[in-house]
């Protein structure tokens, strides 16, 4: 159950970016990096890593980590890093000169359940093991969703 429970907090929170979006276009859409390009002459981050995706990831994990019986601040910081791993992700494409939303297998998906899976790894007694097969699992998972999201038109391009 802990492991299903990790996985579904880590597709809610990291999903919950993309609903906010669709359920409310432009709007409280402040972009992180304000629109700062560095000496490379590419955006901080982007234009698609707002406050409202932190906002909403971290609003997300707390309400979904209440409904799965699990601690709301766990899923709260959860979702607050998995936010955290995407940015992380969005400054090295940026510096690799990979386009906004364009894919880097393995860079989109690795640090953005990582690091929320450490704040989890207490609170529902993960094993590395588990961490492991999560992040695997949230891979998986992600790029599955993706494609099926961008069908269904909720989301602009797949990965």
């Amino acid at each position: 159950m802990n492991l299903l429970a990790a996985l579904l907090l880590l597709v809610i929170a990291n999903g919950a970016p993309v609903a906010a979006w669709k359920l409310l276009g432009r709007h409280w859409s402040f972009p992180i990096d304000a629109g700062l390009r560095l000496a490379d002459g590419q955006r901080l981050l982007g234009p698609s890593k707002t406050w409202r995706g932190v906002g909403a990831a971290t609003i997300g994990g707390a309400v979904s980590a209440a409904l799965l019986g699990l601690p709301v601040a766990a899923g709260a910081a959860a979702g607050l890093l998995a936010m955290t791993g995407d940015l992380l992700s969005s400054f090295v494409k940026r510096r690799l000169g990979i386009q906004a939303s364009g894919m880097a297998l393995g860079l989109d998906q690795i640090p953005e359940s990582v690091l929320p899976l450490l704040a989890l790894r207490a609170p529902l007694a993960l094993t590395w093991a588990d961490v492991a097969v999560l992040v695997v699992a949230f891979a998986i998972t992600e790029l599955l969703l993706s494609r099926m999201l961008y069908v269904l038109n909720l989301r602009k391009q797949p990965y």
